[in-house]
């Protein structure tokens, strides 16, 4: 393996690091600086959202039932979102992409919430390396999932 390929291997990494602690932390910025300007995130069954302000929007929706504000509710557990991604599979690194398998796991307020897997397609941009297209696939999720629907 050349170091190029392990600094790649790396950045992809970081990466699907910021993805998810973006999406965590609702820091919508940090979630599209993860995904190529035209980048596109693909739900299993579902739409494909197509560049950053697209992907934005659906991810910033996720878990809403209207136009509410995300915010605590009266009582009850504090609202939490935690992703943790494991099993990163590189099946195919040249210079040019990166095709990625993993899965996910999330857990929210209830606990296990949903669980699946993400294939990703990278491509390098400037010294990173970001999500040219993202396909979601979730395998289950809780009766209460607070975010599949």
């Amino acid at each position: 393996m050349t170091e190029a390929e392990l600094a790649a291997r790396e950045r992809i990494r970081d990466t699907l690091a910021g993805y998810s602690w973006g999406g965590d932390g609702l820091r919508l910025d940090d979630v599209a600086a993860s995904f190529c300007e035209d980048g596109e995130l693909e739900i299993r069954g579902g739409a494909v959202h197509r560049g950053r302000d697209a992907i934005v929007a659906f991810i910033g929706g996720v878990g809403r039932t209207g136009a509410e504000p995300v915010a605590a509710p009266a009582a009850g557990p504090r609202p939490i979102v935690r992703h943790s991604v494991s099993n990163i599979r590189f099946v195919e690194l040249r210079p040019d992409h990166a095709l990625v398998e993993s899965y996910f796991t999330v857990f929210t307020e209830i606990g296990l919430d949903h669980y699946g897997r993400y294939r990703d397609r990278f491509e390098p941009v400037g010294d990173e390396w970001l999500i040219r297209h993202r396909f979601v696939s979730t395998d289950w999720a809780a009766p209460g999932s607070t975010m599949v629907r």
